[in-house]
């Protein structure tokens, strides 16, 4: 029996923006986006025929996103053996990490190694954009600029390696709703996209830190208390730099020195159980 193993890595958005609303409704965005090592687990199995994924964080399989790529791969392939599918969810949901766009990700570069598909990276990417915009940037990962509704990618030099303490309190933000409210608020700064891509390319941390930008805090924030408490929070105690990740709720804090992080991450764990110290990855 053939066994592959992927793994889903989250990610955080260093800056985010709306720049408009297409006809169909869909905004779109300038984000750039960083992997970071939180990660969920894919363990794929094959079998004769069918599709099995276990229940997990209270999703049920049926409406799971890996399931819509299974359907969708077999689309593309109506002859496609059997897989047994073992998810290990580390990320949290609806958390603003991308944990269902990474897992989706993980799946289909899964099946085309456990099949020996011969996708490649184009064939990939064109079935990683019907699945959803976060899930063409977690096929590959890293440190990358982000146009369109999320499907233009363009690769950036690799953000400077830090320590991220990521950190989401109890509750949900329904990103559709977030979206629709950031058309009725007046947008006053925007990030400084190009100041943040030349920070890049310098390997300058500091000047990354500086240029942290979510525009959706305006909606997120102003009616949950908790993400700027949490912000505060991880600043006061040596955070380099902090910001919400897409449309919330998780706040995440940069560090450049690692006993600084492990230390924030665990006193901030004692009041958000969602609180995890991970890594820049690319």
């Amino acid at each position: 029996m053939r066994r592959v193993m992927e793994a889903a890595y989250a990610k955080v958005n260093l800056t985010l923006t709306v720049t408009g609303r297409r006809a169909d409704g869909y905004h779109t965005i300038e984000s750039l986006f960083q992997s970071v090592s939180l990660c969920d687990k894919l363990t794929l199995e094959q079998r004769e025929r069918g599709f099995w994924l276990n229940e997990t964080a209270g999703i049920p399989a049926e409406e799971n996103i890996i399931t819509r790529a299974d359907r969708l791969l077999r689309r593309e392939f109506p002859n496609l053996g059997g897989v047994a599918v073992t998810l290990e969810k580390n990320i949290p949901t609806q958390a603003g990490l991308g944990g269902g766009s990474t897992d989706a990700a993980a799946y289909l570069r899964g099946m085309d190694r456990l099949y020996g598909l011969g996708l490649g990276r184009e064939g990939l990417r064109a079935l990683a954009a019907e699945l959803g915009a976060d899930v063409p940037f977690c096929l590959r990962g890293g440190t990358m600029l982000a146009q369109g509704i999320g499907e233009e990618l363009s690769l950036l030099p690799d953000m400077p390696h830090c320590w991220v303490v990521l950190c989401k309190p109890p509750f949900a933000v329904p990103t559709k709703e977030v979206y629709q409210e950031i058309d009725s608020v007046d947008i006053l700064e925007h990030p400084d996209n190009k100041g943040m891509m030349a920070a890049l390319n310098q390997g300058d941390y500091e000047g990354v830190c500086a240029y942290l930008s979510n525009v959706m805090e305006t909606v997120t924030a102003a009616k949950r208390r908790q993400i700027g408490e949490i912000k505060s929070f991880l600043a006061e105690n040596g955070a380099d730099g902090t910001l919400m990740s897409g449309s919330g709720p998780t706040v995440y804090g940069l560090f450049s020195d690692e006993s600084r992080a492990k230390t924030a991450a665990k006193m901030l764990r004692r009041r958000f159980a969602d609180t995890f110290l991970t890594e820049t990855c690319n």
